[in-house]
């Protein structure tokens, strides 16, 4: 019976063994933090819990779909309103503190303050390639931080459709919209102009089109294209129209 006692401790002391968690201090390595940075040059060969349940013999093809997607100069995936409505959600939690809603650089972070980015709504950012704001996302510019460390790849093509359907909300004529909405649109912009209703999203008396993002976002997932189900005709009108300095000038295709 002791014997047998014996090999049970044993076996829990095998299993309750000391061993450094992530993000733990320690002093094995000379930085005292035992999470460690893979060396430079490291490919992955797995990713996501598949690989954390298989020892990383599954879970291969999401680098593969990462290969692809980093690989990519425009959009690799047809747009979707799924595809839109992810990207909405990661707009809202990375992108919209500073860029704003409407994508017109007036965030709550810069009414607070911080250096205005540049309105997607120039000339210049309208023209830009796709890749120009998925390699902005990545790697960041001036006091904009990168975000290629917790955004997946797929995940940045998202948000960059999302931002084609903001730029296309501010500029979409009726046009290029569903014939479900061309007509209650082209009402609307009638009425604004007269001055004597603002419906169908329209402010009045300008002819601007929708411009909160929730909104955007909606119509062009309704619209199921690369955002022609917005509306408008009018630029963002916010007070950081003009490309800001402190954000940088760049041409299209390098960063911003």
């Amino acid at each position: 019976m002791l014997a047998l006692a014996g090999c049970e401790r044993a076996a829990q002391n095998m299993y309750d063994q000391p061993r450094g968690k992530p993000y733990k201090a320690g002093t094995l390595f000379p930085d005292g933090a035992l999470s460690r940075t893979p060396p430079p040059g490291v490919q992955a060969y797995a990713r996501g819990s598949e690989a954390d349940t298989s020892s990383g013999r599954e879970g291969t093809a999401g680098v593969d779909d990462d290969r692809r997607a980093q690989a990519a100069t425009v959009l690799p995936d047809p747009i979707t309103p799924a595809m839109l409505r992810h990207g909405q959600t990661l707009y809202g939690v990375y992108c919209m503190p500073c860029h704003s809603p409407a994508g017109d650089g007036d965030g709550r972070i810069v009414q607070r303050g911080f250096p205005a980015p540049p309105t997607y709504h120039s000339d210049r950012l309208r023209a830009a390639p796709d890749r120009h704001f998925y390699d902005v996302i990545s790697n960041g510019y001036g006091v904009m931080a990168a975000y290629g460390n917790r955004i997946e790849p797929a995940d940045r093509w998202a948000i960059v459709a999302f931002v084609r359907a903001l730029q296309l909300s501010q500029h979409a004529t009726p046009d290029t919209l569903p014939p479900a909405m061309r007509d209650a649109v082209r009402d609307g912009l009638a009425r604004a102009g007269a001055g004597t209703d603002t419906k169908a999203g329209v402010d009045r008396g300008t002819g601007a089109g929708m411009t909160r993002a929730g909104t955007a976002g909606a119509s062009a997932a309704g619209a199921g294209t690369a955002g022609t189900g917005a509306a408008g005709t009018g630029k963002s009108g916010g007070p950081n129209e003009q490309d800001s300095p402190a954000a940088g000038l760049a041409v299209p295709g390098s960063l911003p």
